[in-house]
């Protein structure tokens, strides 16, 4: 079923109201840093989190009254599941949600704490939809793709809408690409309305299912691979999202795990701002060189959502810190006696570096009884300094065993 302008500007007018209107600012420090003039779509900022409140919204609405009564079904790990919770809660309209067994504990609590009923079944999607189908066709309820259901697509090309009023001289759009509904609602909008407007896609690596459908001239199955950008990897792209999109947008491109994670650090850093990886990859396909044609130019970026667990924000905070050279550790080598430990940390400390964490290692230190390693995590400006700390310790007869 095809999705028009016509039904985004009807879906824009359905959920006003209900859905937060998010801002798209300027940034002048990503600006600074990929050579575009960016803007920021903040759809991190809607009440769960994710762009995904667009779509559910504009499909319950769109119920009619006795299906309403009955209630709806989704399968879901994720952003969808919590949407469709939220808008059900608010609309009175019982929802249902089948999630897999890898889904994340919080998300569960949180679609309960809305008021969702909540199933927990299947090690995979294809597992978790069978058992909604199954439960949906048992209590007569509705069932709601997240990502290619006509109103879903419909509902989440608000966002392009936006966009184009909040910064009306936009050249590029870049957007995240998993099953596809956002790129297929957001390439409509934009090619009715500034068909100059380039519409980018942006996959992590670990994902492709919309590149892989190009390939193939149908969307296919691509196998699960662990990824940051979780919310990308639905094994494939949506068929209704994939023939709105195939033929509207301009490029599809790749972005590998360690920019996406260099990206999450950055828009925490500079925009002071918390996304998800699959939020992230717009920023990382700018920060990684991949669009050159883009330099100077005026970039919108889509980020998308911002449920990302606090454990997996620290460890990609400690990566982007070593990429930039403001995290190191290595293994120092220091005599056994009074004395050998303060002068260790006295050159760390007279390098102008702060030491994290300090381990002492004995019994696989070396043949010498007289001599113990040091294991040291440090921070440091940036490369440089991390140079010459190591240039320090040396001087001063602490022999050095780097990433120990």
């Amino acid at each position: 079923m095809p999705v028009t302008l016509t039904d985004i500007r009807a879906a824009a007018r359905r959920i006003a109201g209900g859905v937060y209107e998010s801002p798209c600012p300027d940034s002048i420090p990503l600006s600074e840093i990929t050579d575009c003039r960016v803007a920021c779509k903040l759809d991190n900022l809607q009440r769960t989190g994710s762009f995904k409140e667009r779509g559910a919204r504009n499909a319950l609405l769109r119920l009619p009254p006795a299906q309403r009564r009955r209630g709806v079904i989704a399968a879901s790990a994720g952003n969808h599941a919590l949407g469709l919770a939220y808008h059900g809660q608010l609309l009175g309209i019982p929802v249902t949600v089948v999630m897999p067994d890898y889904a994340p504990l919080i998300k569960i609590s949180t679609c309960q704490r809305l008021g969702a009923r909540v199933v927990v079944r299947g090690r995979d999607f294809t597992e978790s939809r069978a058992e909604a189908d199954a439960l949906a066709a048992r209590d007569g309820l509705a069932y709601i793709h997240g990502f290619d259901a006509p109103d879903i697509i419909a509902g989440q090309g608000t966002v392009a809408l936006e966009m184009l009023r909040q910064v009306p001289d936009l050249d590029a759009i870049l957007c995240p690409v998993g099953g596809g509904g956002l790129i297929a609602g957001v390439s409509v909008a934009v090619k009715s309305l500034r068909p100059h407007v380039k519409v980018i896609g942006v996959e992590a690596t670990h994902t492709g299912n919309f590149a892989a459908a190009l390939r193939a001239g149908k969307p296919v199955v691509v196998k699960r691979r662990a990824t940051l950008a979780d919310g990308l990897a639905p094994l494939t792209v949506g068929a209704n999202a994939f023939a709105l999109a195939r033929d509207r947008v301009d490029e599809v491109i790749h972005v590998n795990e360690e920019w996406i994670a260099l990206a999450i650090l950055r828009l925490v850093e500079l925009e002071k701002t918390v996304v998800e990886g699959s939020s992230a990859v717009p920023l990382a396909a700018l920060m990684a060189g991949k669009l050159p044609a883009l330099r100077g130019k005026r970039v919108g970026l889509i980020l998308s959502g911002g449920n990302i667990d606090p454990a997996v924000l620290g460890r990609v905070i400690d990566k982007g810190l070593v990429h930039d050279g403001r995290l190191t550790r290595f293994t120092a080598t220091v005599t056994d006696r009074p004395g050998g430990l303060a002068g260790l940390t006295r050159t760390i400390a007279d390098s102008g570096a702060s030491i994290r964490d300090i381990v002492h290692e004995r019994a696989f230190s070396g043949p010498d009884v007289f001599a113990v390693s040091a294991v040291c995590t440090v921070e440091t400006r940036d490369h440089a300094h991390v140079r010459a700390l190591h240039r320090a310790l040396k001087k001063n007869g602490f022999p050095l065993r780097r990433g120990r």
